[in-house]
């Protein structure tokens, strides 16, 4: 699989990730299964995927372990990017960013702890505080790790243009993780020129897309408006329901017949869309079974296909959200 690098570094990421939130076994429906999560990480890496995106908010950690223990001595080869700042409630079902130097700390030191790590490679701030951490004490705990060497690269996710550049002023930060799709174009209006910006350390970001598949609403696997259990986040999703829905399908079945035409999973399309649009270093796609990462993977032969991208443009031009 194709690798690229994130500018200003030497990780050199493939450009499907596999993304570990379902294998934590909460908000995506009844059918999440260890086994399951241990033969998809297996299949990743015999994909060529070299890296993968888990967080202590997936399952309350449980989605490191199942990694740490499908990986063993593995670990040490691939790239584990994890994040930072959630804290829990009482309830053990809410959450928000806890950003002081302290809580910071304490998380990535748990982090390194579930993941059996030295070092984490990369090490993403969540999302922006939500208690009125100042960014600057933020910033700054988050440096001293990394002058520590318990972490060896630190990057952002969720962040607007405005908070990346300060941010960027204050501390050593590499990449940005942000949601990007066919059917959702957020990152192109601003975002894409503030990671695409070299100030202040001479280099841009790299960028890493959560969501390329818009939660499976771009697999095809959805012909019709879906029903999730209440355990599936996706059944409190605006995008699965009625005219959004009806919208994106239009746009799904116009990807169905090209796929069709190569030989290839809906899927693969979406996603070599996203890596081919300028600044993107990788996408990170979830997968519950072996058979998905499958499908996303196919993704890394389209991307130089000879004929294949003007027609995609106008597909997607031609689509109103």
């Amino acid at each position: 699989m194709e690798r690229r690098t994130i500018p200003g570094t030497e990780l050199e990421l493939s450009v499907v990730g596999l993304g570990c939130w379902a294998m934590g076994g909460l908000w995506w429906g009844d059918d999440v299964r260890d086994e399951d999560s241990a033969a998809t990480i297996e299949t990743a890496l015999e994909q060529g995927c070299n890296w993968f995106d888990t967080a202590p908010l997936y399952g309350h950690g449980h989605a490191d372990e199942v990694l740490t223990q499908t990986l063993g001595s593995r670990r040490h080869d691939v790239i584990i990017a994890t994040k930072v700042g959630v804290r829990w409630d009482g309830s053990g079902q809410h959450a928000n960013s806890d950003l002081t130097p302290a809580y910071i700390r304490s998380d990535t030191e748990a982090s390194l702890t579930r993941l059996q790590l030295d070092q984490i490679p990369l090490l993403q701030v969540h999302w922006p505080c939500e208690q009125g951490t100042p960014l600057e004490q933020s910033m700054e705990e988050l440096a001293r790790l990394v002058e520590e060497e318990k972490v060896r690269y630190i990057g952002l996710c969720n962040y607007n243009p405005e908070a990346i550049a300060l941010a960027r002023t204050m501390a050593p930060i590499i990449s940005l993780q942000t949601p990007y799709s066919i059917l959702r174009r957020e990152f192109e209006h601003g975002l894409q020129n503030a990671c695409l910006q070299a100030e202040p350390s001479g280099d841009p970001l790299g960028v890493l897309i959560y969501e390329p598949l818009c939660r499976g609403l771009l697999t095809g696997k959805f012909r019709y408006e879906p029903e999730f259990p209440s355990s599936d986040l996706r059944a409190r999703d605006d995008r699965f329901k009625g005219i959004r829905f009806l919208r994106a399908n239009v746009l799904v079945r116009r990807l169905e017949a090209i796929a069709k035409k190569l030989g290839c999973p809906i899927s693969a399309l979406a996603l070599a869309w996203v890596l081919r649009q300028k600044g993107i270093t990788s996408v990170i796609a979830g997968a519950k079974r072996p058979e998905q990462m499958l499908e996303n993977a196919c993704a890394d032969k389209l991307l130089k296909h000879p004929t294949l991208w003007p027609l995609m443009d106008r597909v997607v031009q031609a689509y109103r959200g």
